[in-house]
């Protein structure tokens, strides 16, 4: 009877302690963060985890939305390198890849001279980064009028002085087509990496090129020794961002062409496969695939970059100490 007593003294006073500790101030904040907490995590897991997880498992069979499934295992993944239009599209995310690189590049150049004074600066980042608000499916529309032969991008060449019987069919040589299709990406998304760049840019302490113009150097050598290594997180960003929505392209091939002479990038073959023939398990193959492909992409342009920029990490002494030794070096 004593033990059991004790026993129960114990339990009581543990339930005390931990009603204390629950009406704190720790315990009151701990309780706020789980409650808000609980909702974010419930949704993130029933509405992506989950679905995921659901995913990876229909890759393993045969199967179509409704219907009966067989078990195949690995016989949906051997299929994707095996078929011409999974694997040929796959060799299409090369064209948007370049397409994305040459963004990165235009995108940096206009931040770079917009990140100062110019006359009607603010004007011409409005004008640039409003292609980026329009719905995709909308700037489809837009490029397929434009596109269309004898209409506004042919009109401008002969205004040019070509000849339209010389022009190629835009959209519909293979030879041109991805490349007309890739020209609709880069308008859209320079607008928002230029953006983050100038963002990135003014975030740079203005001492830095008062320091370095007074040890002679130009503005070449400021955007290398001075701009680059202090946006590198920003660069490293949108390289991802670009490279990995490089693969992942679906609206300008969808909307444009739909996937017609050449242009079915993954995404598109992807969506036909699932919704047009209804293979399920084929289409989810693709689809773990496909991710699979960006983790490697990701991982590899993180180890690039860290690369890179290694002379750039801080060594103890302040960025600008190091940044001002490397240009008086120079």
């Amino acid at each position: 009877m004593a033990e059991e007593k004790a026993k129960k003294v114990k339990v009581r006073g543990e339930k005390s302690a931990f009603a204390n500790w629950l009406s704190s101030r720790k315990g009151q904040r701990v309780l706020v963060m789980v409650a808000f907490m609980i909702i974010p995590l419930l949704l993130l897991f029933v509405f992506t985890y989950l679905p995921f997880g659901e995913m990876v498992g229909y890759s393993f069979y045969k199967m179509k939305y409704v219907g009966k499934r067989t078990f195949v295992g690995l016989q949906n993944y051997a299929s994707v390198f095996r078929r011409d239009d999974c694997f040929g599209a796959l060799k299409l995310s090369l064209y948007y890849m370049l397409g994305s690189l040459i963004q990165l590049v235009l995108s940096l150049y206009l931040a770079t001279v917009l990140s100062f004074k110019v006359k009607g600066g603010n004007i011409f980042k409005g004008f640039m980064f409003f292609p980026y608000l329009i719905n995709g499916i909308a700037v489809g529309f837009i490029f397929k009028f434009f596109y269309t032969r004898g209409f506004v991008f042919d009109t401008v060449l002969q205004w040019c002085g070509f000849d339209l019987n010389n022009l190629p069919y835009w959209l519909m040589d293979q030879s041109v087509n991805n490349w007309s299709l890739v020209g609709t990406s880069v308008w859209r998304y320079f607008g928002q990496n230029m953006v983050l760049f100038i963002g990135a840019i003014m975030s740079v302490d203005g001492d830095l090129y008062e320091a370095a113009m007074l040890d002679g150097a130009n503005k070449f050598q400021q955007f290398i020794y001075i701009i680059l290594p202090n946006i590198k997180t920003i660069v490293t960003l949108n390289v991802i961002l670009s490279i990995t929505g490089s693969l992942s392209a679906f609206e300008p091939p969808y909307v444009i062409t739909s996937g017609a002479n050449g242009t079915g990038t993954y995404f598109v073959i992807m969506h036909e496969i699932a919704h047009t023939q209804q293979k399920v398990g084929l289409a989810s193959a693709m689809a773990v695939i496909l991710l699979a492909i960006i983790l490697i992409c990701t991982l590899l342009q993180k180890l690039f970059f860290k690369y890179v920029f290694r002379d750039s990490e801080d060594d103890g002494r302040g960025s600008s100490v190091g940044t001002q030794q490397k240009l008086g070096a120079r």
